[in-house]
């Protein structure tokens, strides 16, 4: 049976948008299940937020980490792109500390730096520490994504979640860091701590992923933004079986997972071995090379080159097609970017990108082909 046509959601709410038919049959879905639909499906990493002067207006006088937990504002954060780029996703608007801070960590966004921690993580005694996370602090994100869901109708929502990796990264860090030295210290110095950390991260990641699902999100992203500064045999022994429980708190809602980091093209096969379905690809591989060290058989998402948004319009456009055209070698592609929109993005460029996706003849009609001819990749 065909990823396709399975049954989806058994474990879903009935009014869930996968099981009462809303978004089942979307671009976006269908691409992540395998299957490869007439009009090519995109939307951006990012595309909520700085870029758009909608958003600039209403968060005036609101610290970010508010704005995510205010259920209010983060539906209407989310709506905007969806509204005004005509995206065939949206994906709910959060921050990967969010689970972090619902756990009691004190953690802050600062402008212009990122993600600070009161008080950094880098003993057994710290991670003991650490609280679990009380479900009932996830409501607002559960409303947040249900108020969000009942506007999009039959446009899925992607929640999202960071992976242990990241999270410990900035947890041991205690902010941004260049090369996570810290981080990939303790992995080794003290492996009980650090699988400790990572098995606590997992777990309110997981939670954080499985509450936006139960609320409505169509399918989830789990992002490793940092772990491109890790060898694969680091990643494969000390990482991925904790990115493999964090994504365990939702492989019994059958919901499409795609795993995304940056700089990774070495751990591709790694990552996708944790038991996702779609991997997201970074702009410093092409996707057909990506495909086959995937093996050929695995949905795609990318991989746009963030750099190039503010290039001339033909440059730009030269480099979609070619990003369309080599992710003709994967069994099916959701259009996006190699990374987030860039905060000084004109938006107009982005809608004009998606309204080039949609409009690619070439796309298609290589579709319409496959189809025609019982193309196995594609049924």
């Amino acid at each position: 049976m065909s990823k396709l046509t399975h049954t989806c959601g058994v474990n879903l709410p009935a009014d869930h948008p996968l099981v009462d038919g809303r978004t089942s049959d979307s671009r976006l879905i269908r691409a992540y299940r395998g299957d490869r639909p007439p009009v090519l499906p995109v939307w951006f990493m990012r595309q909520a937020g700085r870029s758009l002067p909608e958003y600039r207006e209403l968060r005036v006088g609101t610290k970010m980490l508010d704005a995510c937990l205010d259920p209010a504002l983060s539906s209407e954060i989310t709506l905007q792109p969806v509204r005004r780029h005509g995206v065939d996703a949206g994906i709910f608007f959060s921050d990967i500390v969010i689970p972090l801070k619902l756990a009691g960590v004190d953690v802050d966004i600062v402008p212009g730096r990122g993600p600070v921690l009161a008080a950094p993580i880098r003993t057994m005694t710290d991670v003991a520490a650490l609280r679990p996370l009380d479900p009932d602090a996830l409501a607002p994100i559960a409303e947040g994504v249900a108020r969000t869901v009942a506007e999009l109708g039959q446009t899925p929502l992607i929640g999202f979640a960071g992976a242990p990796f990241t999270l410990a990264a900035y947890l041991v860090e205690g902010g941004p860091s260049k090369d996570h030295l810290r981080a990939r210290t303790l992995m080794h110095s003290d492996p009980a701590a650090w699988d400790a950390l990572l098995t606590w991260a997992a777990d309110v990641t997981g939670a954080f992923l499985r509450a936006q699902v139960l609320a409505g999100a169509s399918a989830v992203q789990l992002f490793d933004s940092w772990v491109g500064s890790l060898s694969v045999a680091d990643y494969e022994a000390r990482v991925a079986p904790f990115s493999a429980r964090a994504i365990s708190h939702v492989s019994d809602l059958d919901i499409p997972i795609v795993h995304f980091g940056v700089g990774t093209g070495e751990l591709l096969p790694s990552m996708k071995a944790i038991g996702v379905d779609v991997m997201g690809v970074d702009d410093r591989i092409p996707l057909d090379e990506a495909s086959e060290r995937l093996g050929g058989g695995v949905p795609l998402q990318g991989n746009i080159n963030p750099a190039l948004l503010a290039a001339p319009w033909p440059v730009l456009e030269a480099h979609v097609l070619d990003v369309i055209e080599r992710g003709r070698a994967a069994p099916s592609h959701v259009l996006n970017l190699g990374h987030g929109v860039p905060p000084e993005t004109d938006p107009d460029i982005l809608t004009r990108i998606v309204q080039l996706a949609h409009g690619d003849a070439a796309y298609g009609n290589a579709a319409q082909r496959d189809r025609a001819h019982g193309d196995p990749a594609h049924a």
